[in-house]
């Protein structure tokens, strides 16, 4: 993947609906290189898909933190499992360093990220945790 195609994917993370001739005059190449390239990268599965951003989903979880969890033992199968089942934990990522999983929470109300938070530090095998609130995000996926 050279240059091109980086600044054509970071535009189309912008903007997935942005035209051809858009595209091809904010990467100063021609819109058949611009069509070519995308649909290069579809067929070699660097791009699997476009997607849309309702309004809504820029207002859900006006509450989100980042949990950091050290586990115990050998639970972190178990502890995945049960954090997946909780509605406020939005994704789970394993992780190297310090801690064993990282946690992405969202909720309405710092109080019932607080009964969250406290709920999965009730859980057997939770050694640790730390948690962050997200402020204010510069840049999603």
């Amino acid at each position: 993947m050279d240059d091109v195609d980086q600044r054509l994917i970071s535009a189309l993370r912008h903007d997935a609906r942005a035209s051809l001739s858009d595209l091809a005059i904010l990467l100063g190449v021609s819109r058949t290189t611009v069509r070519g390239r995308i649909e290069k990268l579809r067929q070699r599965g660097d791009i699997v898909g476009f997607t849309v951003v309702l309004q809504g989903d820029t207002k859900r979880d006006p509450v989100r933190g980042l949990m950091m969890i050290g586990i115990e033992g050998r639970g972190a199968d178990r502890i995945s499992r049960q954090l997946a089942g909780l509605t406020a934990v939005r994704a789970i990522h394993s992780t190297n360093g310090r801690w064993d999983l990282i946690l992405e929470i969202g909720t309405d109300t710092l109080e019932e990220l607080d009964a969250v938070l406290e709920r999965i530090r009730r859980l057997d095998g939770i050694a640790n945790s730390e948690t962050n609130l997200l402020l204010a995000t510069k840049k999603a996926g």
